[in-house]
């Protein structure tokens, strides 16, 4: 079972919605007490929000949820739709094509159907908050995971993520490395909230199918591969 993580200091990231994203995202939901959805940014084409990759013959390939942009340059990725109702049942008979020999498919098969097949959600944002969750669950992570959106936001780029910390009641902050480049941590020290850099080097290799290994795949390839030997092969589990 997973610790009770009620204590003095709390943690907290505060990050935008990905789909079916990599281990290193899940392994920063289970280092922190809270996750807040960051998805009143704006929606960013090519980028991480809508799609992920999975290993094929072939090697790495995208995975894309297509979604409304026409039109639409300033949107937030709450807003964002989709824009083909069938992506879900697309992207199952990709990842069935890619991982049926994989050791651990069959074990896993009900679960992503059930996951994939029944998602019936809209918005991007939704239908990532139901991967999220459900991978998390999978994985044995019980962080609370919340939008953004649920929350009244300030003005200004680091005065609004200091603000949400101090709404969720968060002492430490965590992000990664790309967030000093537009980041005034002046403003974290000002409300005694202490900033961290999450660190993605150093993950050991798995069994993998499709030629060279490579650690940029979403997290379905490690649990269809490794199963419930999964979170021996990320960072913050063995803390336990």
């Amino acid at each position: 079972m997973i610790e009770n993580k009620s204590k003095v200091n709390k943690k907290v990231i505060i990050t935008q919605s990905n789909y079916i994203p990599w281990k290193g995202y899940f392994d920063s939901i289970e280092l922190v007490d809270e996750v807040v959805l960051y998805d009143d940014m704006q929606y960013t084409k090519r980028d991480w929000r809508n799609r992920n990759k999975i290993k094929t013959p072939k090697g790495a390939v995208w995975m894309s949820i297509p979604v409304e942009v026409k039109g639409k340059f300033f949107q937030a990725i709450k807003d964002t739709k989709v824009s083909d109702t069938d992506w879900n049942k697309k992207h199952w008979e990709l990842i069935k094509a890619n991982y049926s020999k994989a050791e651990a498919f069959l074990e896993n098969k009900d679960f992503f159907e059930e996951l994939y097949l029944n998602c019936n959600e809209e918005h991007l944002s939704q239908i990532n908050y139901r991967f999220l969750r459900a991978i998390s669950d999978y994985l044995g992570i019980t962080t609370p995971i919340r939008f953004s959106m649920d929350f009244e936001l300030v003005e200004g780029k680091t005065e609004r993520l200091v603000d949400l910390c101090k709404k969720v009641g968060g002492t430490d902050y965590y992000t990664g490395s790309a967030a000093k480049n537009y980041m005034d941590e002046e403003l974290f020290e000002q409300e005694n909230i202490k900033v961290h850099y999450l660190d993605y080097s150093g993950y050991p290799e798995y069994t993998q199918l499709h030629g060279d290994f490579t650690h940029e795949v979403s997290i379905i390839d490690l649990i269809l591969n490794e199963g419930n030997n999964a979170t021996s092969f990320m960072k913050n589990f063995d803390k336990k």
